[in-house]
C-alpha cells in the first residue's frame, strides 16, 4: 500500500517538477551584484522560474548572445553594427541601470586622491609613472604622495567597464583616442591585467602604490579607496548614485538605448558613468520570450528599487518609459 502511494505522489509531483523554467545568461561583471539580487529576489515572485546569471564580462556576454549559447546576454559598451551583424536575429539592447566607474588606488596615508581625465589618460599610456609626478602633485597639494612607481591594473578580458573608462579617457585625451581608442579590449600600453572587476579588485586591494578601475560597488564590497574626478565643469566629484544620475539628466535616449554618458556636463556629473543593457533576442524560442518580457516588466517596476542600496542608479523615469513601451515587441 506504501508503494503504491509513493508512486502515486512521484506521479502527482512529476508535472509540477517538468513545470520549472530556466533561463541562462552571461555577460558583463560591472552589473553583476544587482543583477544577482534581481534574480534572487524574482525567484520569490515566481518560484518555477530560476535564472542563471554567468559573470564573465561584456565581451564573452557578447560572444556568447552572438552564438546563441544563452538566453540573453549582457553588456556594459553596446554592440557595434558589425558584432550585430552576426547574430541570427535582432537584439534588443535593454538598459537596465546606471552605474559609475571610479579609479581605485591602493596608497598609504592617502584619504582622498584627486585625479583629471587628462592625467588618467597620461597613466595609462604610461606617460606619468611615478605618484610624485608634478601633474599629480598640483592635483594633491595636501596629499602626501609617495615617491613610488605607479602599478597600473587593467581588465584582461573584453570588458564594459574598460568600455566606459575608455570611452571617457577618449573623450578627454586626443592622444589617447589616436593611440588606443575606444572598444571592450584594447592593446593597453602598460599595466596589469586582471579578469573581471573581481580580478582588477584583488589585484589593486594586493598591490601597494597600485590604480585600477572598477564599478563602484567593487570598491565598496572591497574596502578599496577610490579619487575624486574632476568633471567636465571642472568640479571633482567622488562617484555616487546622485552624480551618476546627474550624468544620466543631460543624455537623449536614442531608440535604440544605445548612449554615452560619459565626460557628461553639469556641476554635479560624475564623469566616468554609464548605462549597463541586457542583450535580449527580440524573437525567443518557446515562451522564453513572455517570460523574459515579464521579467523585464518586473525590473522595470520592482527592481529599480533596489538599485540604490547596491550603489546603482536607477532609469530615469522617461527612460523606464522607453524600455516599458520596446519591450513589446519581444516575442
Amino acid at each position: 500500500m506504501n508503494r503504491t502511494l509513493s508512486l502515486i505522489a512521484l506521479l502527482i509531483a512529476a508535472p509540477a517538477a517538468a513545470q520549472m523554467k530556466t533561463l541562462n545568461g552571461a555577460g558583463a561583471t560591472f552589473p553583476y551584484p544587482i543583477y544577482s539580487k534581481w534574480f534572487d529576489e524574482y525567484h520569490k515572485v515566481k518560484p518555477d522560474l530560476q535564472i542563471n546569471y554567468q559573470s564573465i564580462g561584456s565581451g564573452g556576454g557578447i560572444r556568447q548572445v552572438t552564438e546563441r549559447t544563452v538566453d540573453f546576454g549582457a553588456s556594459d559598451g553596446p554592440m557595434t553594427t558589425q558584432q550585430q551583424f552576426k547574430v541570427d536575429g535582432k537584439i534588443l539592447h535593454i538598459p537596465t541601470v546606471l552605474g559609475a566607474v571610479v579609479p581605485a588606488y591602493n596608497l598609504k596615508d592617502v584619504a582622498d586622491l584627486k585625479l583629471s581625465g587628462p592625467v588618467l589618460a597620461d597613466i595609462y599610456l604610461g606617460k606619468i609613472t611615478r605618484w610624485t609626478d608634478p601633474a599629480i602633485a598640483q592635483l594633491n597639494a595636501d596629499a602626501k604622495l609617495p615617491d613610488a612607481a605607479i602599478t597600473v591594473v587593467h581588465r584582461s578580458d573584453g570588458s564594459g567597464t574598460t568600455y566606459c573608462f575608455v570611452d571617457y579617457l577618449s573623450k578627454v585625451s586626443a592622444e589617447w583616442k589616436k593611440k588606443v581608442g575606444l572598444a571592450t579590449a584594447v592593446n593597453w600600453p602598460v599595466g596589469l591585467g586582471g579578469k573581471g572587476n573581481e580580478g582588477v579588485a584583488g589585484l589593486v586591494k594586493g598591490t601597494p602604490n597600485s590604480l585600477g578601475y572598477i564599478e563602484l560597488i567593487y570598491a565598496k564590497q572591497n574596502d578599496i579607496a577610490y579619487a575624486s574626478v574632476q568633471n567636465k565643469a571642472g568640479k571633482f566629484i567622488k562617484a555616487s548614485v546622485d552624480g551618476v544620475t546627474a550624468a544620466a539628466a543631460s543624455a537623449k535616449m536614442p531608440k535604440d538605448f544605445k548612449v554615452s554618458i560619459t565626460d557628461a556636463p553639469g556641476e554635479a556629473a560624475y564623469p566616468i558613468s554609464t548605462f549597463t543593457w541586457l542583450l535580449i533576442y527580440e524573437k525567443n524560442t518557446g515562451d522564453k520570450g513572455p517570460v523574459l518580457k515579464d521579467f523585464l516588466k518586473w525590473m522595470l517596476k520592482d527592481g529599480q528599487a533596489m538599485t540604490a542600496a547596491l550603489g546603482y542608479a536607477p532609469l530615469p523615469l522617461s527612460v523606464n518609459q522607453m524600455v516599458s513601451q520596446a519591450i513589446e515587441v519581444i516575442k
